[in-house]
């Protein structure tokens, strides 16, 4: 008798991709069992080799090849990622770029109402806006990257990690990045093993952060005290902290806030409240709060040196408090220790969340709940995480009055969004 085996590691298959999925991979089936590729558009058949057959639920394969393009289908904006070059040489970060612009984003806004539907238990229209609020994002969602992590490996190589390993690949440019990184990248070479950051805050000038494997702290040049603006108004941070991404992105998100606060206070949060910036970094959304009117207000932030920057950000505000905390120990610790005074005014209190990507998580979550603030402004950057947060904040009695998403990684598959709570 001949024993049969199922499908190995190596295997190549043909298969028809119907859907998008989280993460920036797309959803084809063999004989019934998902099969998860990246590299490819709903409606396309496409070749694709089997790398994990592992599990019982789904294996996970890379595209070899289109057999039918779909229309939405573009020549990759990194070349060197294009469909033709070997998986394994494919540089990571641009998952969408194959993709139409206009349809990159309408399968964004796929993934994140389907998220809200099967994790939060809502159905809510969302609409999506490109990044830029004084000036439009580029027509092929090129030149945005203000901040690039480069690799060096143990052989001396630079560049990007391949797609979905560690592995790094050099490549001939960077079209994410602005000019400037671009031109800076584009002239690394050598180093010890481990990463090069690539930094162009306001001022225009590229900073280099070196940080080998072997190295036990960070790097000075880290610490280096460099200005963002939003709008008129300028923010201290480091050159090795946390400012978002896209050279638009933190504008963006600012006016977005606003927004928010002003559709569920049209004349300003309540001055004598007590309101929340949590996970707030260096104060972008509690100065945000504050020159709406909602001066009395806490920033908490894990990072010490950024809730030291925070300070110094919010210093016009003699209200405005920063905290060096845990977002969850702050929590528990308001719930336990909040006197009568201090839970009143949280109760006419506005929350700005801006959780890391796995979310704010349930213990966050059910506190604020327990402290009852008026409404929620949730920043998101994981569409999963933000629904799992939404059931939760549902079940304490909120109810997500509004959604709005915004593209600020273009040709890749994450989004932005921002939620808005009620009680």
């Amino acid at each position: 008798m001949t024993e049969t085996t199922g499908p190995n590691p190596g295997d190549i298959l043909e298969l028809d991709v119907t859907n998008v999925a989280h993460g920036g991979v797309f959803v084809a089936r063999h004989e019934g069992r998902v099969v998860f590729v990246p590299d490819a558009i709903p409606g396309e058949r496409v070749r694709a080799r089997l790398t994990d057959v592992g599990r019982k639920s789904f294996w996970r394969g890379d595209t070899l090849e289109v057999l039918n393009a779909s229309a939405h289908r573009r020549p990759h904006i990194w070349r060197q990622a294009d469909v033709d070059v070997p998986p394994e040489s494919r540089p990571g970060g641009a998952d969408f770029g194959h993709i139409e612009l206009s349809h990159q984003r309408a399968l964004k806004l796929e993934v994140l109402t389907d998220s809200l539907r099967r994790f939060g238990g809502v159905e809510m229209p969302v609409a999506m806006e490109p990044a830029g609020v004084r000036e439009p994002d580029t027509d092929d969602g090129t030149g945005w990257r203000t901040r690039v992590s480069l690799h060096v490996d143990d052989s001396g190589r630079v560049g990007p990690f391949a797609a979905r390993s560690h592995t790094v690949v050099p490549v001939e440019d960077y079209p994410l990045a602005t000019a400037a990184v671009q031109r800076s990248a584009l002239r690394r070479a050598g180093g010890r093993p481990g990463r090069i950051d690539l930094v162009q805050p306001a001022d225009g000038r590229v900073r280099v952060l070196h940080r080998p494997d072997s190295a036990k702290s960070s790097p000075p040049e880290s610490r280096e005290v460099v200005i963002e603006r939003v709008g008129e108004r300028e923010f201290r941070v480091d050159a090795g902290g946390f400012w978002q991404v896209h050279r638009l992105a933190a504008e963006t998100l600012d006016a977005a806030v606003r927004t928010a606060v002003r559709s569920i206070a049209p004349e300003g949060p309540d001055p004598d409240a007590w309101h929340l910036d949590l996970y707030g970094g260096v104060g972008l959304f509690a100065a945000a709060l504050a020159d709406l009117g909602g001066s009395r207000v806490t920033s908490v932030e894990s990072d010490g040196r950024a809730t030291e920057h925070a300070g110094e950000n919010l210093a016009e505000w003699l209200a405005a408090r920063t905290l060096t905390a845990r977002v969850d120990r702050f929590i528990s610790a308001l719930a336990a220790d909040a006197s009568a005074l201090e839970r009143e005014r949280l109760s006419r209190g506005v929350v700005v969340l801006d959780p890391p990507r796995s979310g704010a998580g349930g213990d966050v979550v059910r506190g604020l709940v327990g402290l009852a603030p008026a409404a929620v402004v949730y920043v998101a950057c994981d569409p999963v995480a933000l629904a799992r947060d939404v059931a939760t904040f549902r079940e304490g009695g909120y109810e997500l009055r509004s959604l709005l998403a915004y593209d600020l990684f273009p040709n890749s598959h994450h989004v932005e969004a921002i939620a808005t709570l009620t009680r």
